[in-house]
């Protein structure tokens, strides 16, 4: 009966499966761009991401920040951490409920992000240098749709 049941599944083939085949090129995408800013100032992956998601839409609290950097909360805390030791973000009691604390980037933290920044976009540049024009703005709309699907089926569409 096992065997029967076996023969009957689909075959999934783990190298043509788009979802496996997506994160896989997340990953080393990552960790190839990642060796660009741990170099030069230290960082790590879930360390970048909190600076620029910090640099990029400026304070927010840690719930934000895990939603917006796609990291578990204990992941951020630990990244804040040490983004707090290094002197680059800082945490603030949120005025308007001061049981929240927003977190946001030092001056220093604002120069690192800007420098890191260029740098990542240089390294973009290199990485989609095999694109023509044309295939990039496909790429942008495929994605774009893509990520607009995935919403629409997590949420049950």
């Amino acid at each position: 009966m096992q065997d029967m049941a076996r023969a009957e599944a689909p075959e999934l083939l783990l190298e043509a499966f788009l979802p496996y085949r997506l994160a896989v090129l997340a990953h080393s995408v990552s960790r190839a761009l990642s060796a660009v800013y741990a170099e030069a100032f230290g960082l790590s992956i879930p360390e970048w991401r909190i600076l620029a998601n910090l640099g990029r839409f400026g304070p927010l609290y840690a719930g934000e920040l895990a939603e917006r950097s796609s990291m578990d909360k204990p992941k951020v805390t630990r990244a804040l951490q040490r983004l707090e030791s290094a002197g680059l973000a800082q945490r603030a009691v949120d005025a308007g409920d001061r049981r929240q604390v927003r977190l946001t980037l030092t001056r220093r933290g604002r120069s690192v992000f800007r420098q890191i920044a260029a740098l990542a976009l240089d390294w973009e540049g290199k990485f989609l240098e095999p694109l023509s024009t044309g295939e990039r703005k496909s790429l942008e709309r495929i994605l774009d749709k893509l990520e607009r699907r995935a919403d629409d089926m997590r949420r049950g569409g």
